[in-house]
């Protein structure tokens, strides 16, 4: 119990202390601060683009790609082997017992964008018009409608129309050397796919002059179809494709992202914890040089050794999770909520456009850096407090 008291007494004592010392304990603040804005922003970046890409898919659905692509830019399906694809047991079926897929072409187009000018990619997906929206319930006209088939009409995602020009209703872009006409905007709730232009797959094909497709996407026809399909896909020796779950595809591409960018974050924000570390013990050391005469005063009277320690310890833990709120703060400020687009990284060449979200669990990872910062800036000072000779410092007085 003495133990105790003395221990909350001395770390009273410094933290009292602080306003005396301001500028030197500053530099911990904002050292930190920096750590943990930098380690956060990237963080929800890295976050942000996979909840984007990882609600893109649907449990419900496969996808068929060329068995050594691992991704659709990357994969070509000839086109007679869409119909072998289309006749393979397992896929769902519409009142006309025709299959409910899509053979997909996607190419990737540079249009300007509406907040600087500036031309920027996005993906022309060219569909089977027939069972979009029987294929893809999720997808959700919001104005117009859907492009006839044989035409060079296109329909919009929504985060596509917001920030690229000439998208409304109306707009004719120009891209694969012919002018297209937008006749509908629509939204799937946030997906991938909010950031692409959908097109038929005949008039995209002959507009890029390909006989190739990227992909098969199927509805699958219940429990056990997966299964059925894929032995059926596999086992026939004129196809050479891999067949997935839609979910389980784009939530690979989302965790190949987020490690990559999870990597080079906490490889940035290491390099400026080791900066804020060495920050943290310089700041200390001062302190601690500063304080001599009142810590040797504190050891005469009969405070121990390990108060002393532990007093040091929380300053330095007390100014860098001061600088984690402030770190934390001006990174929920600045990029939470924020829409930003960035490359997709796996499943294609092109922008997506996604929400940024300053997360209490981003903010936890922040702050436990930040503990670790004042940890070690601590404790090294901390140990030298403890050893000052008493008589010698009070010699100083």
């Amino acid at each position: 119990m003495k133990t105790m008291t003395q221990l909350l007494a001395v770390s009273s004592i410094s933290l009292r202390s602080l306003p005396s010392r301001a500028a030197s304990s500053a530099v911990i603040v904002i050292g930190t601060a920096g750590v943990v804005a930098v380690l956060l922003s990237v963080l929800a970046l890295a976050t942000g683009l996979s909840a984007a890409l990882s609600t893109t898919g649907s449990a419900d659905r496969a996808i068929v790609l060329h068995q050594q692509a691992s991704n659709e830019i990357g994969s070509s399906l000839p086109h007679d082997a869409i119909a072998t694809i289309l006749d393979a047991p397992g896929i769902a079926q519409d009142p006309n017992h025709r299959p409910i897929a899509s053979a997909e072409a996607i190419a990737s187009v540079n249009l300007p964008r509406l907040d600087n000018g500036k031309l920027s990619t996005l993906t022309l997906r060219g569909v089977s018009t027939g069972e979009l929206q029987r294929l893809r319930p999720e997808l959700r006209l919001v104005k117009g409608r859907i492009f006839e088939p044989g035409l060079r009409e296109i329909i919009v995602g929504k985060a596509a129309a917001e920030r690229y020009a000439n998208l409304g209703i109306g707009g004719q872009p120009k891209f694969g050397g012919n002018q297209w006409t937008v006749v509908g905007i629509f939204d799937t709730g946030g997906g991938a796919h909010d950031s692409e232009v959908l097109g038929d797959i005949d008039t995209a094909l002959a507009a890029y002059q390909r006989t190739t497709y990227n992909s098969v996407i199927v509805k699958l026809a219940g429990p056990g179809a997966l299964e059925k399909l894929r032995a059926a896909l596999l086992h026939d020796p004129t196809l050479s494709v891999e067949v997935n779950l839609e979910s389980a595809y784009y939530e690979r591409q989302s965790q190949t992202f987020a490690s990559f960018l999870s990597i080079i974050a906490k490889a940035i924000c290491t390099i400026m914890a080791i900066g804020a570390v060495f920050a943290a013990l310089n700041t200390m050391y001062s302190a601690v040089s500063t304080r001599a005469v009142e810590i040797a005063t504190l050891r005469a009277i009969g405070y121990g050794a390990v108060g002393v320690v532990v007093s040091v310890i929380v300053e330095a833990l007390a100014l860098s999770l001061l600088g984690a709120g402030a770190g934390a703060a001006l990174a929920w400020a600045a990029f939470d909520g924020d829409t930003v687009s960035q490359l997709s990284g796996g499943g294609g060449l092109a922008q997506i456009v996604f929400h940024l979200h300053i997360s209490a669990a981003l903010i936890t990872l922040g702050i436990l850096w930040a503990f670790v910062v004042g940890l070690i800036g601590g404790l090294l000072p901390a140990i030298r407090a403890a050893r000052i000779p008493v008589a010698l410092a009070l010699r100083a007085i």
